[in-house]
Formats: C-alpha cells, structure tokens, sequence
C-alpha cells in the first residue's frame, strides 16, 4: 500500500478528461494535477523542447511525493515519454496513445480518422500502430487546428467552436470516416459539439481515456502501491501559470 498521490500532468486543461477517469475509478487515491498552462499548446513545439517542459513538470510532481505519473498528453506521450521512463526508471509511467487499434478493429467502412496535433502524428507511437492495419483501413489524420485553444478559453459552447470543429470534421466523414479517433486530451471536452456536427450519421468517437484508468489500474496493483481502503483521498492543483489558472483548472475538473 501507498497512500502517495498520482501525478497526473497536461499541458493545460485537456488532461482532465484523464483526471477524471481516474477519480471516479479510484475514489480512495489522491491526485496533484498538474496543467502546465504557461507553455500551452505543446502541438507544434520541437521535442526537444517538449522533453524540457516535460521534465520540468515530472521534477515538480516527484518534489510532492507522486508515486506514479500519468503524461495525459499525447504531445507530450510521443516526445518525451522513453526519455522520461529512461531518466526516472524507478517511477512507473503511463502515457497516451490514439485509440487507433479499436477504431480499426471495429470500423465498418474501413476508414478511420484521427484527430490529434502535429507532433503526435509525427511521433512514433502513432506511426507504428496506424502501419500495422494500414494495408486493411484507409486512416485519414488531420491537426484540431484551434481545438486546444477554444477549451483552454472555455468556449466550447459557443458558434465559433461549431463552426471550428465542423471545418475539421465534415471532411472525413464526407471521405467514409464512420470512427474518429481523438489523438488529443483537450478534444474529449468538444465531443458534445462533435456530436451536433456529426447529427444522425453513423460515426463514432473514439477516445482513450478508459485505456488509461485501466492501465492506472493494472501499475497500481503490479507495483504494490494502491491506496489503502480507509485512506481519504486529496486533489491538488498546480500549474506554471498564475494562480487564477490553476482555480479554473480546479473548476473545470469538477465541472463547476
């Protein structure tokens, strides 16, 4: 038993779509979350400077005692992630990955699209899993160009994010798309808006968030280190911007 908490870190608000997994899977383990927010979006930053901001959040969650980090960034997944778990080898990682595999595995027009950033397409991760099925599924990948921004704002709900998330999407579905994979922790926070997008056409969202509570889960009990029973759990909050940031990060992450 390991009543430590798990750190979980984003560049910003998108990570939360994890933290929240977490916490409603594993009510006895305490949280810090980290949302950097000064340095956000990660999407189209060089790796190396994506492996320094990474590095900088895993000192700072390891300096409040995190017995296990959760990179709920698939940016920050495809940079830095070996060079995090080679750097910190006592230190269970988990990290994200497009949910390219389901997709592919349950599509029905053999066309899948995958929404992410830049870097995350480019990564190796996502290029070794969409190779492995692309002799069978046609994958069509494009940058949620504005996505991060419009949730990092909290504008999800306003015509601008429609009209944004609509620009991204028609086109895949106009192509066959019938899965669209989010590559991206900010974009679960737009799924009611793709939804509107989408209307009655048989599509489906897919995203990885259940993946990773279950592979929390899986480390936790590997390495000994679940909470105990009775223990009662605390959520902190942290960021490298200011502090009416790291409020809202608060807020967002139980929907306030």
């Amino acid at each position: 038993m390991n009543d430590n908490p798990i750190g979980v870190y984003d560049s910003g608000f998108g990570g939360l779509s994890i933290w929240r997994a977490i916490y409603e899977a594993l009510p006895n383990e305490s949280i810090v979350y980290l949302g950097d927010g000064k340095n956000c979006p990660y999407g189209s930053r060089s790796r190396e400077e994506i492996r320094q901001l990474a590095d900088e959040a895993v000192r700072l969650l390891l300096g409040r005692g995190c017995k296990m980090i959760v990179v709920a960034c698939n940016t920050a997944t495809a940079a830095a992630i070996e060079y995090l778990r080679a750097k910190y080898p006592e230190i269970p990682f988990v990290g994200l990955e497009p949910a390219v595999k389901p997709a592919c595995l349950s599509t029905g027009t053999g066309v899948v699209g995958v929404l992410a950033t830049e870097r995350s397409l480019e990564g190796d991760l996502f290029r070794r899993t969409a190779a492995r099925y692309a002799d069978k599924v046609r994958i069509l990948t494009a940058v949620g160009e504005g996505f991060v921004e419009i949730v990092e704002n909290d504008a999800e709900q306003t015509p601008e994010a429609e009209e944004t998330v609509r620009r991204v999407l028609e086109p895949m579905i106009a192509a066959g798309a019938d899965r669209i994979v989010l590559g991206c922790t900010h974009y679960p926070f737009l799924i009611p808006v793709m939804e509107r997008v989408i209307g009655e056409r048989n599509v489906e969202i897919v995203d990885s968030g259940a993946a990773v509570e279950r592979r929390v889960e899986h480390l936790l009990d590997e390495c000994g280190l679940r909470a105990g029973v009775g223990h009662k759990p605390e959520y902190e909050f942290v960021t490298f911007a200011d502090d009416e940031y790291g409020r809202r990060l608060e807020h967002k992450a139980f929907g306030r």
